[in-house]
């Protein structure tokens, strides 16, 4: 659990240094029953106590849902002082269960950490001649041995040789996975909807998660 919690911190870093970022989705599932939360109430929960990943991520998903007629408040704003990476296994689930149903909530949208990893790329550029004229058709020194070896033309190269370089980059590939449950039904049935992403180099923390979300809405369609 540490090692995630350090690798959602990470991810903000990342998001707010390198370059841009792909989103792709792994894989979805969605319940028959998806479309009965449409009057759910959702806390939307982005299970990291770093504040400002918390935020973006969390922000984004109320945004779009709310845009698509759901009604969803992020779990920062609604308990500033809760952090959801604290719970132990001993805790006692009733009490998280009457915190939700005393404000209302019968639905929640929590997204987490699965798994970091990075990956070393090498790219290769370079070995070749730019600048020179290349002819269609071979020119007349071509014809003879001794011509050919004796006219300059025959030992200059054609333009500028382009020496091989070798770049080296580290890819940061994170794995996000966002869950959608109903809360007015119990046990298993209340998981309506599972998406698991990986994000490549991420770049800017709120164009992350937009991106992110935007991923997500498209794999439930």
């Amino acid at each position: 659990m540490k090692k995630i919690q350090n690798a959602f911190t990470l991810l903000l870093i990342t998001i707010l240094i390198y370059g841009c970022s792909t989103v792709k989705v792994l894989d979805s599932w969605k319940s028959d029953d998806i479309g009965d939360i449409k009057s759910n109430s959702f806390l939307v929960v982005a299970r990291t106590n770093n504040t400002q990943a918390r935020v973006a991520f969390e922000n984004e998903i109320v945004k779009q849902m709310t845009a698509k007629g759901y009604k969803a408040t992020s779990s920062l704003a609604k308990f500033g002082d809760w952090k959801p990476n604290d719970v132990k296994e001993d805790d006692d689930p009733e009490k998280l269960k009457q915190i939700l149903k005393n404000e209302g909530f019968n639905g929640v949208v929590l997204t987490v950490m699965k798994d970091f990893k990075e990956e070393t790329r090498i790219q290769q550029d370079g070995g070749y001649y730019a600048g020179g004229t290349y002819y269609g058709y071979y020119p007349r020194y071509y014809g003879g041995f001794y011509g050919y070896f004796y006219n300059p033309m025959s030992y200059r190269t054609l333009g500028n040789y382009v020496p091989v370089t070798t770049t080296t980059t580290t890819s940061k590939l994170y794995i996000l996975e966002t869950t959608v449950y109903n809360l007015k039904e119990t046990g298993e049935n209340q998981l309506v909807a599972v998406v698991t992403s990986q994000l490549d180099n991420p770049q800017n923390a709120t164009e992350t998660a937009e991106e992110y979300v935007k991923k997500i809405a498209q794999s439930l369609k």
